[in-house]
């Protein structure tokens, strides 16, 4: 395939040796598929990047490590690689893995061969398990700073936290839930991808005590592990509207909001009040159709920006600074969408 890069930048981008990287552009065979796709997916990147690989600057190397469903993965690949001619004088370039679901053991193993290839620093999104605590120490104890992005790690060996306040989004649903259900009997089903992200558990907590404290007889329904994908997720939402028919509204935490509403649609169920997070692709089209109620919504680009800073600051590459307040939290109506949401 033809490309402007030398074998040696792209066995870089992809992590793998130059003989490798030379036996797959010259389909020498021996190689896995797999090893092959890394390969073609480094020089994508590369591609997209071409910009910000030109300028003159200290070059960073940065490893994002996601699990999360493709449509925020995609928002951060496309919020991250927004921001990268921004950061000139610098150089970012970035490797991405990203997973939607699967044992923790596939993250780890990410996470330990980063920490044995090397890298400049890793902006996180994982569970809060003991394991994850365990590599990132591991990474730390190579010198390779790590940030997390959207849900913390605080016990960790990480260098700081990128995101909301995420009990405080969760109270901000929880205030609108009330404002918009008034005193219409309503059951709130509140659905989480998992109990492990500690963001997703922090936005439950402060909306259930918010709603305790404001509506203390509205009842709250919960279910989890749908992995905010669609295929799990309308499984577990109809089994919950079946359960119980006076669910007339939604908080979601985790996503799959395409298959909850399939749901309710499929029982003949109407949702009064729809709550979401995250402008990504399914959120904003959903939005845009008055299907969701309220998305609640921040600037990922200023994430992964700040995320860059702390990293660039962990190498002595920009000046100490104090540690940022959370990410403004942004109530977006079908009325008041971002100019890149209406137009995308």
């Amino acid at each position: 395939m033809g490309h402007p890069f030398p074998i040696r930048e792209i066995a870089r981008q992809a992590g793998l040796s130059e003989a490798t990287v030379d036996r797959v552009l010259n389909g020498r065979g021996g190689v896995r598929p797999s090893t092959a796709q890394e390969v073609h997916r480094a020089i994508a990147d590369l591609d997209r990047q071409r910009t910000q690989v030109r300028l003159v600057g200290r070059t960073f190397m940065i490893d994002i490590v996601m699990q999360a469903p493709e449509r925020f993965s995609t928002a951060v690949r496309t919020a991250l690689e927004a921001e990268l001619p921004g950061l000139h004088p610098a150089v970012v370039r970035s490797r991405f893995h990203f997973r939607e679901t699967g044992p923790v053991e596939e993250q780890l193993a990410t996470l330990d061969r980063i920490a044995r290839r090397g890298s400049q620093g890793v902006i996180l999104k994982a569970p809060d398990v003991p394991e994850v605590t365990a590599a990132v120490a591991r990474l730390a104890a190579t010198g390779i700073p790590v940030v997390t992005l959207a849900t913390d790690l605080p016990a960790s060996a990480r260098i700081g936290y990128v995101g909301i306040d995420n009990r405080a989004a969760g109270a901000t649903a929880a205030y609108l839930m009330g404002q918009w259900l008034g005193d219409r009997p309503a059951h709130v089903l509140t659905s989480l991808s998992s109990g492990f992200f500690r963001n997703e558990e922090e936005r439950e907590m402060g909306f259930r005590a918010t709603m305790r404290a404001r509506h203390p007889g509205r009842t709250l329904v919960e279910i989890t592990e749908g992995q905010g994908l669609d295929a799990t997720q309308y499984d577990l939402v109809r089994a919950a509207l079946e359960r119980d028919p006076e669910i007339r509204a939604v908080y979601s935490i985790g996503g799959g909001n395409v298959a909850t509403l399939q749901a309710f649609h499929d029982l003949g169920r109407e949702c009064a009040v729809f709550l979401a997070h995250d402008l990504d692709h399914d959120n904003t089209r959903l939005l845009r159709e008055h299907r969701l109620s309220a998305v609640l919504h921040h600037d990922l680009r200023h994430d992964l920006r700040e995320a860059c800073h702390r990293i660039m600051r962990a190498h002595g590459a920009l000046p100490p600074a104090a540690p940022p307040l959370p990410s403004p939290i942004q109530v977006v109506t079908p009325y008041n969408m971002p100019p890149e949401a209406t137009t995308g």
